[in-house]
């Protein structure tokens, strides 16, 4: 959590309290739940590891091998969930453990790469929802992100 840390010296005393509060709900959680399997995807299907400490705070662990993978969870910079859905369809091997289950996430980019504490915590919250649907609901679905099947 070393670069949480970083991120939240950056802020004033409400505002860390605040982000921390909505941060040990996620943790509180999934302190019992098993770490489900996760791979960040590219369009390019490498494995995109820009979320790694996100999906770990979210009860996730990162997948690289995507036969693996309980959730796919497709983001790429610059791109919206629009462009998502026209590019991932093609993308997608029938095979894979996550499209027979219905488990394919676009994430998308509409935020920006940047990283503070505030967009961190968004983030967690949004994985949390993404991987452990019926626990979390905090409104991103159908906004920052959906889920996907064929």
């Amino acid at each position: 959590m070393s670069f949480l840390n970083e991120l939240f010296a950056e802020l004033n005393n409400d505002d860390r309290e605040l982000l921390q509060e909505r941060l040990d709900i996620v943790e509180h959680k999934i302190k019992f739940m098993d770490k489900i399997p996760v791979a960040c995807l590219n369009l390019d299907n490498t494995t995109n590891y820009h979320l790694s400490e996100e999906i770990l705070l979210a009860g996730g662990m990162n997948e690289p091998d995507i036969l693996n993978a309980v959730y796919i969870v497709y983001h790429q910079e610059g791109k919206t969930l629009i462009d998502l859905m026209r590019e991932v369809p093609t993308l997608l091997n029938p095979d894979w453990q996550a499209v027979k289950n219905n488990r394919i996430i676009l994430l998308s980019d509409s935020d920006g790469l940047e990283r503070n504490a505030q967009r961190v915590i968004n983030m967690v919250e949004d994985i949390a929802e993404m991987i452990h649907p019926g626990y979390f609901i905090f409104g991103g679905e159908g906004d920052k992100w959906i889920r996907f099947s064929l």
